[in-house]
């Protein structure tokens, strides 16, 4: 037996790695992108910033902040002024594409709060939620969570038309045998971009699996639902999870912490320049297009050549 076996060291918990879903899919996308992120220091000079997150951010910034209103202020007018005050004014091609955006973007927002309820407060706006498994933290801050009647059923959920498989409706929410009076959480996510979705957007998001397993752990009510938001399009796409949905999410979650934490271990014991890229190799896709430190991956580069700042923009808004 060793010396540490005897002072009992092989028995003591591991440490937990602390991790975002943001972090976990960095690593899965592309391990020398998240090295580049979250372990070389300094950070390694960035690319321009992309007109398309100067969007989102703006949106999500104008949103969290018309709930925060009083009540009586919500209207879609006060989203509106909200949404141009907020404004993210980076990545365009010049004044005149940021000024259409701009009133684009504030149009999205006070279309969508005309769907909403002002009086029906969520349970959280911008709310950072949290759990942890058998190896790591996991925390995540969560656009909105509504508080509803078990069994509710927004009218535009599924609004896409493709066959993503049985409808998490049929079988988990309508269920007929459910006390009305009983409540539960629902995560709501969020999105502005080109794309429209789909449930199957919904149902593999190891993020919004995180965030649903962590707000039932941080507020102790019930959370099955996510739901997607898509303002362009006026469209939800929901999921319900199950016991067994959340442990395979959360068994990923488990494997890719693993993965990261142990390259992370091995980068702090010093890493030649050779080991650095076996153990962080790049992973070339479509999403070096977009990639912050296209400049310093030639992989990347030659496979998919980087894009203009606002060409994540969609072409018919200018």
């Amino acid at each position: 037996m060793s010396a540490m076996e005897q002072l009992g060291f092989d028995a003591m918990p591991r440490r937990l790695f602390r991790a975002t879903p943001t972090r976990l899919t960095s690593w899965l996308d592309c391990p020398r992108r998240y090295r580049f992120t979250y372990l070389d220091r300094p950070t390694p000079p960035k690319g321009p910033p992309w007109a398309h997150n100067s969007v989102g951010a703006s949106v999500h910034t104008a949103l969290a902040a018309w709930w925060r209103l009083p009540v009586e202020g919500r209207t879609p007018e006060a989203a509106g002024q909200i949404a141009r005050r907020s404004w993210i004014d980076e990545g365009f091609r010049d004044d005149a594409q940021s000024e259409r955006w701009w009133e684009y973007a504030a149009g999205l927002v006070e279309n969508y709060v005309t769907r909403l309820d002002p009086d029906d407060d969520p349970i959280g706006v911008e709310r950072t939620v949290a759990l942890t498994t058998g190896t790591l933290a996991l925390s995540g801050r969560v656009d909105r969570i509504d508080l509803r009647p078990e069994g509710f059923r927004n009218d535009l959920d599924d609004d896409d038309d493709d066959d993503d498989g049985d409808d998490p409706d049929d079988d988990n929410v309508d269920d007929a045998d459910r006390d009305s009076d009983e409540v539960e959480l629902v995560v709501v996510d969020y999105k502005t971009g080109r794309r429209v979705l789909t449930t199957a957007d919904a149902r593999g998001s190891l993020a919004l699996a995180v965030y649903a397993a962590a707000a039932a752990r941080t507020l102790r009510r019930p959370c099955r639902r996510v739901e997607l938001h898509h303002l362009p399009t006026g469209s939800v796409v929901a999921w319900d999870h199950t016991p067994e949905s959340f442990r395979r999410h959360l068994d990923r979650a488990d494997q890719v912490g693993e993965e990261a934490a142990e390259a992370g271990a091995a980068y702090a014991q010093g890493l030649s320049a050779a080991e650095q890229d076996r153990i962080f190799p790049p992973r070339p896709g479509p999403q070096c297009q977009w990639c912050d430190f296209a400049a310093r991956c030639p992989e990347g580069r030659t496979a998919f050549p980087t894009l203009r700042p606002w060409d994540g923009l969609a072409p018919d808004i200018g």
